[in-house]
């Protein structure tokens, strides 16, 4: 069973969705502030009882979503992978970008359906399932890609440049990963997230675009001139299939 922690100063939101989620299967464990969930995922982890997928309200009355996001990235790797999909107020776009860009993998403005949330939290779980590779790449047979100094190893979701490890999300790994096996090919917005199972590409949102400035950042010798991963206007991205 997996089990999530809500980070959520709403009790009786809280409440709501924590009842919702247990109905579906899942273990739930509350915490009221953003000091108290951050100790509460450390000692799980300690006791071999790792959360599965943290949501985290931006609004908290200790230290705000944001600084518990970064926080949770800063933690030793393995911890530092846990998903975390943030929950945002009226859904400010500036919210979500900055969420997206300090780590987050995904977000969900309030208010929000129950079944959508269910639906982006198992959406998330099967990206970060560590032997599931993005869907769109049926029959697929790669476990490993090398480009130069890039690897990515499906099997471990790692991505090392020149031998050192890269800081990604799992939704970050998938989107490089669909890129990556089709090198040269020009896809959409849309092709890419569909392909990695995500939502569908809602009007004038930007987080694709927000994740990509990640992943550049992240494997990159200078993110403003990106070399593996360009953008093609009007139309979506492409990885170059240079060497280095």
């Amino acid at each position: 069973m997996n089990t999530l922690l809500l980070i959520e100063d709403d009790h009786r939101l809280a409440h709501m969705v924590g009842e919702y989620l247990r109905q579906s299967g899942f273990d739930v464990q509350h915490a009221a502030n953003g000091l108290t969930g951050l100790r509460m995922l450390q000692e799980a982890d300690s006791q071999n009882q790792a959360m599965s997928l943290v949501l985290l309200d931006l609004m908290l009355p200790d230290i705000d979503g944001l600084e518990v996001c970064r926080r949770i990235r800063a933690l030793p790797s393995h911890l530092a992978q846990t998903p975390v999909l943030m929950l945002t107020a009226k859904g400010d776009p500036m919210d979500r970008i900055v969420g997206l860009e300090i780590g987050a993998d995904d977000y969900l403005p309030k208010p929000f359906e129950p079944r959508e949330l269910l639906a982006r939290i198992r959406a998330v779980l099967r990206r970060h399932g560590p032997n599931e590779s993005p869907s769109g790449v049926s029959g697929s047979v790669h476990q490993q890609l090398k480009f130069g100094s890039l690897e990515l190893d499906r099997d471990a979701r790692l991505v090392t440049v020149h031998g050192k490890a890269c800081e990604l999300t799992s939704y970050q790994f998938d989107l490089l990963w669909v890129l990556a096996e089709r090198a040269g090919r020009v896809l959409s917005r849309d092709q890419i997230m569909e392909a990695v199972r995500g939502r569908e590409l809602e009007a004038f949102d930007r987080s694709i675009d927000v994740h990509m400035g990640r992943i550049r950042a992240a494997i990159e010798d200078d993110a403003k001139t990106p070399k593996r991963i360009l953008t093609v206007r009007g139309v979506g991205y492409v990885f170059a299939k240079q060497q280095d």
